[in-house]
């Protein structure tokens, strides 16, 4: 009889360690996604990409993102971008997105400042379409998706996004920060198919 107790209580507290094993697995899992979907990165940053892209939008005190697209893709592509984003999402929240993301850029670059974090100097061949192409391998995880949580991630850091996050969040809403997200993982997909890799999927938020 004893030993039969002794079974029942091992059997449970065997049980018991597999279910508090298994919610500590959800919590790192879901400790691992960022905001707004997509996994985190915490390995090192892409200084460079960072540091190119920065430059593409007219340098660190008048950065414009929507000069960084135009350096990087052309104005034509770029127009014909937003005229498809306008009618899938409405020109109000595209607006919102591209000046969410010159924003961001430069939120970024003070918050990187104050934690001592500083830019490289961009490689002279990293602009144009190859800048594009840079920031599409950037964001895209190990199944395909291109997210535009882990592209923030890598470009400074991820305690540097969720500051950034927690900015925007501050001045403009949590909407507006999703809407900037929602639209760069349509965007950036659409760039990288525009590019020839067909291979880039599609983020569940877009």
């Amino acid at each position: 009889m004893m030993k039969m107790i002794r079974s029942i209580t091992f059997l449970v507290a065997s049980l018991g360690l597999l279910l508090c094993g298994a919610a500590m697995t959800q919590i790192v899992a879901a400790a691992e996604e960022n905001w707004f979907g997509g996994p985190v990165y915490n390995g090192e940053p892409a200084l460079e990409v960072t540091a190119a892209l920065v430059k593409a939008g007219g340098g660190a005190e008048h950065f414009s993102f929507a000069k960084a697209l135009v350096s990087m893709l052309g104005e034509e592509t770029v127009n014909t971008e937003v005229a498809k984003l306008n009618k899938q999402y409405g020109e109000e929240d595209v607006t919102n997105f591209i000046s969410g993301m010159t924003f961001a850029v430069k939120d970024g670059l003070k918050r990187a400042t104050e934690v001592g974090v500083k830019l490289p100097v961009p490689p002279e061949d990293l602009e144009g379409v190859k800048l594009a192409e840079a920031l599409v391998s950037a964001g895209t995880v190990a199944d395909g998706t291109w997210w535009s949580g882990y592209l923030f991630d890598k470009a400074l850091s991820h305690t540097i996004h969720v500051l950034v996050m927690a900015d925007i969040d501050a001045k403009d809403g949590h909407a507006v920060d999703e809407n900037t997200h929602k639209i760069l993982n349509q965007a950036m997909y659409d760039v990288a198919h525009a590019l020839g890799h067909k291979n880039v999927k599609l983020a569940p938020l877009h």
